[in-house]
């Protein structure tokens, strides 16, 4: 079979693999149709990797996919062959502390696809055929487009970031950088009864696209960096802030923009440079929240995908071919031109 395989920084090859596990009789096998290119592939193919993880061998990249299923093992009863279905990317091991805590993203043994976090790396979504547990797929629906199905990733994100923040109903709400994930929280908040949703950027296409999609301001705060003074008289206005470019200016803004006793829920990874001013989170009392991938969120995202409860359509800039996949991400890392590119395998 064909996959994306990564090797180093810039040098993304599209090869023959013969890597696939045996079916055992509670998997699946799933040809992979749709996957979307997200912002730790682009770290990957920009730089090898991000902070510590590096890419050490080659590995497929890839972990928002959907397809349709090949092969189901005996055990396996309720799924069927040529099932439409969007793949979970993470495969947690069931018996370390978080996972008896009903905490499984936090699994001391995740393997997560595509991720160059452990040794051997955990080989990615981008292959035309994929073998895993029967949990780790759900069903989609044969009306749901695959492209669609792939968005289920990273809209579970955006739904266990608001978990993290609580009742959303009636809430003002600030969204600090409008990439794919800005975005889908964009969407979230509408979706969870938003009263006002804010989103910022440094860049005019990505803010179009959030006010297309719902927010009633988005504003560039590099081209005016006063943006979002008026937000901060009173101690803030914002009810809960997503902070979802991990840049320190933006977090800066979060923090003055937020109300007292506001919830700020960080989605975005920044690197330990990024200064916190714990004075500003001490003197009005704000609650800060981590956000880390998802748990029974995914099986959410695809139920609010499926029924078109939340539409993704608008985030979708193009769909390369496997074999133009170096072209789709350099498309990907111009955020001028693109939102989310997906590769059709």
């Amino acid at each position: 079979m064909k996959a994306a395989v990564i090797h180093a920084a810039r040098d993304l090859r599209i090869e023959e693999t013969d890597l696939l596990d045996p079916m055992g009789p509670n998997d699946v096998t799933v040809r992979v149709r749709a996957g979307g290119i997200c912002g730790s592939d682009l770290h990957y193919y920009q730089d090898g990797g991000f902070g510590t993880v590096r890419v050490r061998e080659p590995m497929i990249l890839g972990h928002e996919a959907a397809g349709e299923i090949l092969a189901v093992g005996a055990g396996v009863t309720h799924l069927r062959t040529g099932q439409r279905v969007a793949i979970n990317p993470s495969r947690a091991c069931g018996h370390c502390q978080y996972c008896l805590r009903g905490m499984p993203r936090h699994c001391l043994d995740m393997r997560f696809n595509g991720s160059a976090m452990r040794m051997p790396h955990v080989q990615g979504l981008f292959r035309e055929r994929y073998v895993c547990p029967a949990h780790q797929v759900v069903p989609v629906g044969e009306d749901v487009p695959l492209a669609i199905a792939a968005f289920a990733e990273p809209l579970a994100v955006c739904l266990h970031a608001a978990r993290q923040a609580g009742d959303l109903q009636g809430r003002r709400v600030l969204v600090t950088g409008c990439g794919p994930i800005g975005a889908l929280c964009v969407l979230v908040a509408r979706h969870a009864g938003a009263r006002q949703v804010v989103v910022t950027d440094i860049a005019d296409a990505p803010l179009a696209i959030g006010a297309r999609i719902g927010a009633d301001q988005a504003l560039n705060t590099r081209e005016n960096p006063r943006a979002l003074a008026p937000f901060t008289e009173n101690k803030g206005v914002f009810d809960v802030v997503f902070e979802a470019s991990g840049a320190a200016p933006a977090l800066a803004d979060a923090l003055l923009t937020a109300r007292a006793g506001a919830t700020l829920v960080q989605v975005g990874i920044g690197g330990p440079e990024v200064p916190v001013a714990l004075n500003t989170v001490v003197a009005k009392e704000i609650a800060v929240r981590g956000s880390f991938r998802f748990d029974e969120e995914f099986a959410w995202a695809v139920e609010f995908l499926a029924a078109g409860r939340i539409d993704v359509r608008p985030l979708l800039t193009e769909t390369v071919d496997l074999l133009d996949a170096v072209r789709g991400f350099e498309l990907a890392v111009d955020r001028g031109r693109a939102m989310k590119v997906q590769i059709a395998l």
